[in-house]
């Protein structure tokens, strides 16, 4: 009876694999899009700019020149600061939305 028991486990393990590497395949595919889109947060009006990946690379940091002539270091900090990390939550969220059905729940 363990050896019948066996033999059955084995034969739906192959569609179990196959199911598996299919899944593989779209996150790979669902990964390597995300990678190419991006997202963009500004902070202090649009003084700053910065552009991620949906894979949370930054691209670009961009600060529009007028805003430095009244612009203090310690603003500035604060104001890239926050941009990259609003950036980096969009990223984070457009991950989630893409990869979330294929992920199942896990973490990213």
């Amino acid at each position: 009876m363990a050896k019948g028991f066996n033999k059955g486990s084995q034969m739906g393990g192959g569609g179990m694999m196959a199911q598996l590497q299919k899944m593989q395949q779209q996150l790979a595919e669902a990964q390597a899009k995300l990678a190419e889109e991006t997202v963009t947060a500004t902070a202090g009006g649009g003084a700053i700019k910065v552009i991620m990946t949906g894979d949370q690379k930054c691209k670009s940091v961009e600060i529009n020149p007028e805003f430095l002539k009244d612009m203090d270091a310690e603003m500035l900090q604060d104001l890239v600061l926050s941009a990259v990390n609003m950036a980096l939550d969009q990223s984070r969220a457009l991950a989630e939305q893409r990869l979330g059905p294929l992920a199942g729940g896990l973490p990213f």
